[in-house]
């Protein structure tokens, strides 16, 4: 089975301390546009990216285009790697949806707006997949995404741990997926735990989601990539962030093997 690497570029002030959580969303402070670790993730990512031949998506929150560097930054790459980078949709804002009372007409707004937004200056990378922030995913979001022209969801963790996120249950939402014509890409599990974003630093987590990323087949090349969106082709898909590649002073990568 191969591998899709897909990369989320959430700066600090998106994580859900900060934005788009009902419950969650307390910090008070204000966070630049595109923080120096964003940047430093960045840069490291470059290298990277030098280092292999891997093809990679990368899910963008539309409001980091006002900021002009952030879209300087991700157009940089493209010209650099070519056909290696996609682009996926991460919403407008880092807005939890599932968290929140439906609210179909707001979340049919916002993703046409980030659509076009992502389209405009992105027009070559873009491609019609979707994640919702922070994996809060609900059913009645299934239709719109169709609506929208919508090709694939990559919202789902089938983790126990955080099955609450998908509403009103995962097997509703690929439900839901299914038949609104859309394939659902399920993050990768290891002993129905999760092992993406997050649990690749946390303690408890970690050596479990560690373990699977280094079993993990060989991920997609370019010539390949067009096997997200056909069903015919399982595969494994794991995803981490741009900020990542900023911890251990900048010499953090993912643990994935035969690169």
């Amino acid at each position: 089975m191969r591998t899709w690497c897909t990369v989320d570029t959430d700066d600090l002030r998106h994580v859900p301390t900060h934005q788009g959580h009902p419950t969650r969303s307390k910090a008070k402070e204000t966070l630049p546009d595109y923080s120096s670790h964003l940047k430093d993730g960045f840069h490291q990512f470059r290298q990277w990216m030098e280092s292999n031949e891997v093809a990679v998506t990368l899910f963008i929150i539309a409001d980091q285009c006002n900021n002009m560097e952030f879209v300087s930054t991700i157009q940089d790459l493209e010209t650099t790697f070519g056909g290696r980078i996609t682009i996926g949709c991460h919403g407008l804002t880092h807005r939890s949806w599932s968290a929140w009372p439906e609210d179909s007409e707001r979340f049919s707004e916002d993703l046409q707006q980030a659509t076009s937004i992502l389209k405009h200056h992105f027009p070559d990378s873009f491609r019609p997949w979707f994640r919702a922030p922070a994996g809060y995913i609900s059913d009645w979001m299934a239709s719109i995404l169709s609506q929208q022209k919508y090709t694939v969801d990559t919202s789902v963790n089938p983790s126990w741990l955080v099955r609450r996120k998908a509403s009103p249950s995962v097997k509703k939402v690929v439900e839901s997926m299914e038949s609104s014509g859309i394939l659902e890409r399920k993050w990768k599990t290891r002993f129905s735990l999760p092992t993406c974003g997050p649990a690749q630093h946390i303690l408890g987590l970690r050596w479990n989601a560690r373990q699977a990323w280094k079993g993990l087949g060989n991920p997609l090349g370019i010539d390949e990539l067009h096997c997200v969106e056909d069903s015919r082709h399982e595969i494994a898909t794991i995803y981490w962030h741009i900020l990542d590649h900023a911890r251990v002073n900048g010499r953090w990568s993912p643990p994935i093997k035969d690169l």
